[in-house]
C-alpha cells in the first residue's frame, strides 16, 4: 500500500489505493491547521484508509507545532478517539 503524501501545493494529503485517491483537504494559516474535508471513494471505505490520512496530517500538525483545527464531521470524531492529538 502506498504512503500518505502531503501535497501541499493542492492543499491536501493523500493517499493513493487501488487507483483510487483517499483525501484530507487542509488549510494552513495563523499557526493553525485547519482540516476541512475527508472523502475516501466508496470502493476503499471500511478498510482504515481515512483514519490512515488522518493520523498522518496530524502527526505532520504536531510535528510542525502547528494547532489542529477540524472543520469536518470525520476529523471531529477521529480527534475524540485518538487524545493524542488533542491540545
Amino acid at each position: 500500500m502506498s504512503e500518505v503524501v502531503d501535497n501541499q501545493k493542492l492543499g491536501r494529503f493523500e493517499l493513493e489505493v487501488d487507483g483510487e485517491l483517499a483525501i484530507l483537504e487542509y488549510r494552513i494559516a495563523d499557526g493553525a491547521i485547519y482540516l476541512t474535508h475527508t472523502e475516501t471513494p466508496y470502493r476503499l471505505q471500511g478498510r482504515g484508509i481515512a483514519g490512515r490520512v488522518a493520523h498522518a496530517a496530524l502527526s505532520s500538525a504536531k510535528e510542525r507545532g502547528l494547532k489542529i483545527v477540524p472543520r469536518c464531521s470525520y476529523m471531529v470524531e477521529y480527534l475524540k478517539k485518538h487524545p493524542e492529538f488533542q491540545g
